[in-house]
């Protein structure tokens, strides 16, 4: 669904690129994350990608076609969230998706499906004036959702939002990928990404530095043992290491099991995303560029 090759991408009037031969590809049906910190060319590479940007060098194909010979017709396969909500304050929730609705040309979704989709039904005749800051961030997905885009843009889509909210939005966003929407979502968040992507790409001072499941990078950086925290025979607190190679025909491992200590812990040493982060780019999320 989406090329990028050997992108490269510097504001006018400033001598540093802010993008520097990016390259990467997303399937059909993927959700592929763009994580680092604030100023590492995240904002950029999605402004390019939904045709905010021009003056890019280097190739972009979306849906097979290349970005620049897009005209306005891109829009209607593209749905977009952006991480600040922007409404039309003195129209309802209904009534501001019936108008953005109202701007496509394809086959839409019912408007209050899609409110519902983001547990926002019950609020449809209530003004935007009125909506709380997570509420209207819902209905900035709802808004990226009704013409049916092919690809979906997400700019730190559960910033803002309680636990339950933020769960509905990355349901949603799965059932959208398991329907055959691609999703391309940049944030800083690593555990929203670990829990929401199939594929990372970590960007820092303008370049992609890796790109993999998350899975595989916490397998490549991370340990490969078990701790076990038990109390000995006099109550004292204990903790054994075991290599995850041939565990179960580890005999000191299997000895402590039963024997007949209390086991209170049994975990992996799995890092996590931020860690293989750091590892990896050499800078925290919480750095500039």
């Amino acid at each position: 669904m989406i090329k990028v090759k050997n992108l490269d991408f510097t504001y006018p009037k400033s001598t540093t690129p802010t993008l520097q031969g990016l390259d990467f590809e997303i399937a059909k049906a993927e959700i592929v994350g763009f994580l680092g910190p604030s100023g590492a060319g995240k904002s950029t590479t999605q402004n390019i990608l939904i045709a905010m940007l021009k003056n890019y060098q280097g190739n972009i194909e979306i849906m097979g076609k290349e970005l620049s010979t897009w005209g306005k017709d891109y829009y209607e396969h593209i749905g977009v969230s952006f991480e600040l909500p922007n409404h039309f304050l003195k129209l309802t929730a209904k009534e501001n998706l019936q108008h953005f609705s109202s701007l496509y040309n394809g086959k839409k979704e019912d408007v209050m499906d899609v409110l519902s989709w983001v547990d926002l039904a019950d609020h449809a005749d209530k003004k935007l004036s009125d909506f709380s800051k997570g509420m209207k961030i819902r209905l900035n997905v709802a808004r990226a959702l009704v013409h049916r885009p092919k690809i979906l843009f997400l700019d730190e889509p559960t910033s803002g939002l309680d636990p339950v909210n933020a769960a509905r939005i990355k349901q949603l966003v799965f059932n959208l990928r398991d329907n055959g929407t691609t999703v391309f979502l940049t944030t800083h968040n690593m555990t929203l990404a670990d829990q929401m992507c199939d594929r990372v790409a970590f960007v820092t001072d303008g370049r992609l530095r890796a790109i993999d499941k998350p899975s595989n990078f916490k397998k490549q950086f991370g340990k490969r043992l078990v701790d076990i925290q038990y109390l000995d025979a006099n109550n004292i607190l204990q903790i054994a290491n075991f290599s995850l190679d041939d565990l179960g025909k580890n005999q000191d491992f299997i000895n402590l099991l039963n024997s007949g200590q209390y086991i209170e812990t049994i975990h992996s040493e799995e890092t996590t995303l931020e860690n293989v982060f750091i590892q990896i780019t050499g800078q925290n999320l919480t750095s500039g560029n």
